[in-house]
């Protein structure tokens, strides 16, 4: 699958995207992180958003829907990287946050390098409140978060300084300070800090 990674990282780039890639060495967190991707407003996110990872990460990793596992694409997707997640509306068949959260961290106790990347909103739609797994995920597997970005407007895809977990309101802050509706794909599908209250915990 390392060609075919190749390949999507020159298709972005032929689409007129710019990585902003840190220079060799430069950030070795990178191969042992929870990277956070924002906003979420079209499934493009993900396949540009994809290039980045691949171009940065030895061992990059993406939580998507299960539905998406289907033949002929689940076998292509987990040879990708991906991981399947069942978002079910049947509550008795759905995987709870505890549970995802804990298949994560099981990951990084046995991977190492390993990247995974998760949209907190999880959504496209407009969603105020973000969900607080990606935190959970990195303070309990001991590894940092490295909010990353697809920028629509520059046609950028790059990360911005990394995070350290340590209280989670204001690590949760720190992050959504960071993005910008004009960055989105789909703007008003996108809400900023300043319209919302941060929840204290995850």
């Amino acid at each position: 699958m390392k060609i075919l990674k190749k390949l999507w990282i020159m298709l972005v780039k032929l689409l007129g995207w710019k990585l902003n890639l840190p220079e060799k060495g430069s950030r070795p967190e990178f191969e042992r992180c929870v990277f956070v991707m924002a906003p979420h407003t079209s499934a493009l996110d993900f396949v540009i958003g994809a290039a980045y990872l691949w171009a940065c990460c030895s061992n990059g990793r993406v939580f998507i829907a299960k539905e998406f596992f289907f033949w002929p694409l689940g076998p292509f997707l987990r040879g990708l990287g991906c991981i399947s997640i069942d978002r079910r509306k049947d509550k008795s068949k759905m995987v709870t946050k505890a549970t995802v959260v804990t298949k994560a961290v099981d990951e990084f106790s046995k991977n190492c390098p390993l990247s995974i990347v998760i949209t907190p909103e999880a959504t496209r739609k407009a969603k105020k409140q973000w969900k607080g797994g990606f935190w959970e995920i990195a303070n309990r597997a001991g590894v940092p978060i490295v909010p990353t970005y697809v920028n629509f407007k520059t046609k950028e895809i790059g990360a911005f300084d990394t995070i350290y977990p340590t209280d989670y309101q204001s690590d949760l802050l720190r992050v959504r300070k960071l993005y910008k509706k004009d960055m989105a794909k789909y703007p008003d599908k996108f809400i900023e800090l300043e319209e919302i209250e941060v929840p204290r915990n995850p």
